[in-house]
């Protein structure tokens, strides 16, 4: 007699049901479809071409609360209203969990992570006033954030730091959030108490460098490589999905940047090394590569190698496909956009596939948070692309969606 556990299927069944947190998974995976069947994916990114307005693109998508605004006003309002709908969704399923796990909580930190980023370089304008944040400290004037999970707010939305008219937007992530916006433009009370008091210290950055590359840098590696400890911190099961698609993106970023550091900031490639994400992994996510030292900067790295106006010189690199090809109507050269592009298409068809495929593991939880940023940056470039002129189909083919 084979039993119950030796009918087909029983066993992934039983394993399922000795999943820590079963019920939260369950409630947290029957919402996320809830809210994916009614995003803008799949076969309905074809509907967005039918607007023809930023108007007609804001009654689309928000068809009960649209604003009635003249054009200029509207597209930073819609943005503002499309990250903070994407961050709703997020948080709602994050929030299922009565503890969050670290890896969870650092995907929703990613918008602080870029918002710290424009705070620091828009305090650091003349017009902003700020003391520089090397001087000696003034006392602290900011309180320590909350960090229960559970106390969300019931609304939430994209807020202009503090009470100055000139400070920049920053997307409200709750108790997530740990940088102190409302002290803009102090630096130095903004991230008081935080992880990012290295930010400090002019021997590991000078955050007053002309174009912030390396403060930037810095805070994509601190992000990255936070990142990709907490992963390991989750079961196999839980994980396997994540680091596959994870370890792409930081291989396709690292990349990017040499590409568009070489291209529009004309760096040498001995330039350019000090600004990858240099994060060591196992020989699986490095297909066809020697035994030796392995990291997701050796794609970036080996691409430093080719000429940046001859494409036969790329056909042997792993991310070959996403080039822009020849044409033969002008000379080539490498386009940094088509690349970074055709990565976010390539990211997302990961995602797509993958997200119902292990229902009840945090695996579909990431890739939930992945679609729903995806959807945001394709919401966010239409509504750019409408306001100045371009047509839906227009914005696609720039972006590489196919319809």
């Amino acid at each position: 007699m084979l039993g119950i556990r030796g009918i087909p299927g029983i066993r992934k069944i039983l394993r399922i049901r000795r999943l820590p947190g079963m019920g939260e998974r369950s409630f947290a995976y029957a919402k996320a479809c809830g809210i994916i069947g009614k995003s803008f994916l799949g076969k309905r990114i074809r509907d967005l071409e039918k607007a023809g307005r930023l108007s007609e693109l804001d009654r689309m998508i928000f068809p009960k609360s649209s604003r009635d605004l003249p054009e200029k006003e509207l597209l930073l309002d819609l943005e503002e209203r499309i990250t903070s709908r994407a961050v709703d969704s997020i948080i709602s399923i994050v929030g299922s969990f009565s503890r969050v796990p670290e890896f969870l909580a650092l995907l929703v930190r990613g918008y602080e992570y870029a918002d710290l980023k424009s705070a620091i370089m828009a305090a650091l304008e003349p017009s902003a006033g700020a003391r520089s944040p090397y001087l000696e400290p003034q006392a602290p004037r900011v309180k320590s954030t909350i960090k229960t999970a559970r106390a969300l707010p019931k609304k939430r939305r994209s807020s202009p730091a503090g009470k100055d008219k000139n400070a920049p937007v920053h997307t409200d992530i709750g108790v997530f959030q740990k940088v102190h916006f409302e002290a803009w433009p102090d630096i130095r009370a903004m991230i008081y108490g935080t992880e990012f008091g290295f930010l400090l210290d002019k021997k590991v950055v000078d955050i007053e460098e002309k174009g912030g590359i390396s403060m930037q840098t810095l805070l994509d590696r601190h992000y990255y490589t936070a990142l990709w400890k907490s992963l390991f911190s989750l079961p196999r099961k839980d994980r396997y999905v994540a680091e596959k698609i994870l370890a792409d993106e930081i291989s396709l970023r690292n990349s990017s940047w040499a590409l568009r550091l070489r291209t529009y900031y004309r760096m040498s490639p001995e330039k350019v090394m000090p600004h990858l994400i240099n994060i060591p992994v196992k020989d699986k996510w490095l297909p066809g590569r020697k035994s030796g030292s392995r990291s997701l900067a050796d794609e970036a790295i080996r691409c430093l190698e080719f000429p940046l106006d001859h494409f036969e010189a790329w056909s042997a690199w792993r991310w070959k496909d996403f080039i822009n090809s020849e044409t033969g109507l002008k000379h080539w050269t490498i386009d940094p956009r088509h690349f970074q592009n055709a990565a976010s298409q390539y990211l997302y068809s990961l995602a797509r596939h993958h997200f119902r495929l292990d229902p009840f593991s945090l695996n579909a939880v990431f890739c939930f948070i992945k679609l729903k940023q995806y959807e945001e940056d394709i919401l966010t470039s239409s509504a750019e692309g409408l306001s100045i002129g371009m047509t839906g189909r227009e914005v696609f083919s720039m972006l590489g969606v196919e319809l």
